[in-house]
């Protein structure tokens, strides 16, 4: 896989079925792979023998950032948590000899389930099989929101994220993965020192309204009473989900409810406050988080529940206490500002490719006054 391609060669395959049969894989045949759609990090490939599947995850040859393509740090989490009661794809093997495909890989179980990821896949999906009317019997809405359907799929992804925090990272092994302390302290030391390497082209009004986050946040920094494992990117977009009735979907009878199959992309996993978590999952809720991803996103969809109701489907879930949430909301406003900042910082040097990236710097000001709003109250 050289150059700008993302096909892998036959030697490539042959190198990575030798590592799963390493592994104690027992294959029917040579491996074909196909290139996952949707990934935007790591690279995913459905790999087959003919009888079974599996998914192998790699970085780009190009571009690559070590925090955002971690597949080891990813493979250990997932590792981790295959013996508890948060749902993840097998892990198989891990490779960091990066000699045999140009990277290191990791490679999982294939976990079937939907994928929802834009605005118009949501759509498709209650439309077709609440007919339209949100799931309840007589069609009303529930809370500004679809019902019946929609309803069950943010109990099911509140009630995984719940568990998740519910682990033991001690207990499975992740005792060394992040410093558990002073979590909130350092990713604000982090996103500010980022911003001023990619806020320098904003107006100077916007570079006031980081500095008086950065400021105001320094002031309010929020306790951290809970620590656990943070997935550090939780929407509806980073799992697989299992929804009887749904095209594909085998068990179950239509109706039936909702349940993730898997949580995917660990890249940014680490071990800090679960209430950020909870509180960048609200985040992410924003309408101009579609500016950020470039397209009209599901996570966005007046379909699905605001930030507090969120919030309250986590509480409901039994997660964590949500100790100083406005707090952590306006410090996962500033990261998110960040993170829009830096796609915009890489598309002015003309480091992107594709549609999508040219609307990412029109979000960073909003976000900004969000989370200033958030801590004024």
């Amino acid at each position: 896989m050289s150059g700008a391609s993302v096909e892998l060669t036959a030697d490539e395959l042959s190198a990575v079925a030798a590592q799963m049969a390493g592994a104690g894989v027992d294959l029917a045949g040579p491996l074909t792979a196909r290139l996952i759609a949707g990934g935007r990090s790591n690279l995913p490939f459905r790999l087959d023998d003919g009888s079974s599947a599996w998914v192998m995850r790699t970085p780009p040859r190009a571009g690559r950032t070590p925090s955002a393509h971690d597949v080891a740090r990813e493979y250990r989490v997932t590792s981790a948590l295959g013996a508890t009661d948060v749902p993840v794809p097998p892990a198989v093997v891990l490779c960091e000899d990066e000699s045999l495909i140009g990277g290191p890989f990791a490679v999982s179980g294939f976990v079937p389930g939907v994928t929802v990821q834009t605005a118009a896949q949501l759509d498709g999906l209650v439309d077709g099989l609440d007919g339209g009317h949100g799931g309840g019997h007589d069609g009303v809405h529930d809370g500004g929101h679809d019902g019946g359907l929609v309803s069950g799929v943010v109990t099911a992804l509140a009630s995984t994220l719940a568990a998740l925090h519910r682990v033991d990272h001690v207990a499975v092994g992740l005792e060394r993965f992040g410093r558990p302390d002073g979590y909130a302290a350092r990713q604000l030391k982090r996103w500010s020192g980022q911003w001023e390497i990619v806020g320098e082209a904003f107006a100077g009004s916007v570079k006031s309204s980081a500095a008086a986050l950065v400021s105001a946040l320094g002031d309010r920094l929020p306790r951290q009473e809970s620590t656990g494992v943070v997935h550090g990117d939780y929407r509806i977009d980073n799992t697989l989900l299992t929804i009887p009735g749904a095209a594909g979907q085998a068990g179950g009878e239509a109706g039936g409810a909702p349940t993730v199959a898997a949580v995917v992309d660990w890249e940014l996993s680490t071990i800090g406050d679960p209430v950020a978590a909870v509180a960048m999952m609200c985040v992410y809720r924003h309408p101009v988080f579609d500016q950020v991803i470039g397209e009209p996103t599901a996570w966005t969809s007046p379909r699905l529940p605001d930030a507090t109701g969120l919030a309250a489907a986590y509480e409901a879930a039994g997660g964590v206490p949500l100790v100083d949430l406005d707090e952590h909301l306006a410090l996962g406003y500033l990261k998110l500002a960040v993170i829009a900042a830096g796609i915009d910082h890489r598309f002015r040097a003309g480091a992107t490719s594709g549609a999508g990236f040219d609307t990412a710097g029109q979000a960073v000001p909003v976000l900004l006054e969000e989370g200033l709003a958030v801590l004024r109250g």
